[in-house]
């Protein structure tokens, strides 16, 4: 029979943990309303920044594309991965990890870089792959000023021909239990053609649509990769605190287990000793 002081070890030990968990699954669940917040407020935002584009860009010159915009050939390809700083939210940084990997395979053919945002996927990559820059400290005060300097380095890059596309792979908050992982294009940027019957917006522009383009873009792409880090935000406290609900209610479980072990080790013991004080008394008897 197991030891009575070992069993009550590992049932203090268990409870000990579901503590913890249950406080790391509120302290998720308080920052994850504030992170939902700001991510359900930046998506108008940008969704919004990008019909202006598309309607400015259908009636503007065709000859003078945007520099974000020129098509290349293929040659050197960048990957902005974005994770958490910490674990325990089950399977919220490793299915970045995955998904990374798997565009590896997808585009071997061509010269390939990682930019990490976040700790996670930074160990996951630093010692197979080439890392352009690892970015993680913009979580320590996150801001939308120093995501946007983090981008307009990786704009310049382009700008400059060191890289042929970006790409933006993160978790796609959808609520607190579900995350999407998504890669999209973030450069060059899609710029759809629009037939000028189309738009229904009738714009006075001032100075004039090339110029307004030049300074809409570059704000809509650093838009865009601080809507991927504050959707990764809402994402990683939504998977804590459902990873902390289940381990709680796992320990739950496995320490109602052990309390019932417990339980039957100890009748079995006291069974014992009363077995040995009865065959005592009838052999002084005898």
């Amino acid at each position: 029979m197991a030891n009575l002081k070992e069993i009550r070890g590992r049932i203090s030990s268990i409870s000990s943990t579901m503590q913890i968990t249950r406080a790391m699954k509120m302290v998720s669940a308080a920052k994850l309303k504030k992170a939902q917040d700001a991510i359900v407020m930046l998506r108008p935002y940008s969704e919004k920044l990008q019909e202006i584009i598309q309607n400015v860009n259908s009636s503007s010159d065709p000859d003078q594309v945007s520099i974000y915009a020129q098509k290349r050939e293929v040659k050197r390809v960048l990957f902005i991965a974005v994770t958490s700083n910490r674990g325990l939210a089950g399977a919220f940084n490793s299915s970045i990890v995955k998904e990374l990997n798997a565009q590896f395979q997808n585009n071997s053919q061509y010269e390939i870089e990682v930019l990490t945002i976040g700790k996670k996927v930074f160990d996951a990559v630093r010692k197979s792959r080439k890392v352009f820059s690892n970015e993680s400290a913009v979580f320590d005060n996150l801001t939308f000023d120093r995501v946007a300097n983090v981008t307009e380095g990786v704009m310049k890059s382009f700008r400059d021909g060191k890289f042929d596309e970006v790409y933006l792979i993160y978790n796609k908050f959808v609520n607190a239990a579900t995350q999407e992982v998504t890669a999209e294009q973030l450069l060059p940027i899609s710029m759809p053609e629009t037939e000028k019957s189309e738009v229904e917006t009738d714009y006075i522009f001032e100075p004039n649509k090339n110029e307004i383009l030049d300074n809409l873009i570059p704000k809509s792409i650093k838009t865009q990769v601080f809507k991927a880090v504050l959707d990764s935000v809402a994402s990683e406290h939504g998977a804590r605190m459902t990873a902390m609900h289940k381990a709680t209610d796992n320990a739950q479980a496995l320490k109602n287990d052990l309390v019932i072990f417990y339980n039957k080790a100890r009748q079995a013991a006291i069974t014992n000793e009363i077995l040995e004080i009865v065959s005592g008394a009838e052999a002084l008897k005898n």
